[in-house]
């Protein structure tokens, strides 16, 4: 069991990172709207430019908590909990701004991976 909450946790944590500190800038077709960076995509949502910041900065901690749980484990919880929370809002957002169910897809799948890191470990 350990091994598969260890494989959950860095498909997560990287996947997260990747999207906040790789992706950014670049167009996806996992975007909100017809946004084509992160920046745009919270304007197609009406939130605030602060916000982007504030919820990038929170993903990339817990992204790195998550992996950093690897080998402290009391670390997994908090970071797991705080990425649930966070992309559920995510796909909250997509549904707001109604757009396809295949753009919210991603969020989607490591809401589920969050939860299941929460269960199991």
């Amino acid at each position: 069991m350990d091994t598969i909450i260890i494989a959950l946790q860095v498909i997560v944590g990287i996947s997260i990172l990747n999207v906040w500190l790789v992706q950014n800038k670049k167009a996806t077709r996992w975007r909100g709207g017809n946004a084509t960076t992160l920046m745009e995509e919270f304007q197609v949502y009406g939130l605030p430019v602060w916000s982007c910041y504030a919820i990038g900065i929170l993903k990339v901690v817990f992204a790195l908590m998550l992996l950093a749980g690897i080998w402290v484990p009391e670390l997994i919880q908090v970071a797991a909990s705080g990425l649930a929370l966070l992309l559920a809002g995510s796909v909250a957002m997509h549904f707001r701004v109604n757009d396809p169910i295949v753009k919210s897809l991603p969020a989607g799948i490591f809401l589920v991976l969050c939860l299941g890191i929460i269960v199991l470990s």
